[in-house]
């Protein structure tokens, strides 16, 4: 049975403000969906996207719809997140991100076992 990847990070909520504020995010990638990235923001608000894209948004810019994500220096990643409300810049640390994807990768990779049967 696979069991969904998740991993938990902080990132800083980028305002205009003079401090970001420390905000928690859970990522989830589950069975059903093994290419698709699920980030829960504070508040209940999900954005959901492909692995891809945050792969390559740790190495260069890149861009699907209302989303973009690029690196910030060497240890930091920056996500932008578009909607009808406004925009939100948030920065995480890498390290979290690249673990989440090494696990998220691995498990896709991973043979999928056969659902156990019974007979009457």
């Amino acid at each position: 049975m696979s069991l969904a990847i998740q991993e938990h990070a902080r990132a800083r909520l980028i305002t205009d403000g003079p401090d970001p504020r420390l905000v928690p995010v859970e990522l989830r990638c589950d069975p059903g969906e093994p290419q698709t990235v699920r980030v829960r923001l504070p508040g209940g608000v999900d954005r959901t996207f492909g692995l891809d894209l945050l792969e390559r948004g740790l190495r260069s810019p890149a861009a699907r719809g209302d989303l973009r994500i690029w690196p910030c220096g060497r240890a930091q990643l920056i996500i932008e997140l578009h909607s009808p409300d406004g925009v939100a810049v948030l920065q995480f640390d890498k390290a979290p991100l690249i673990r989440f994807l090494a696990r998220a990768r691995a498990a896709a990779q991973r043979p999928q076992t056969p659902a156990a049967t019974t007979s009457a």
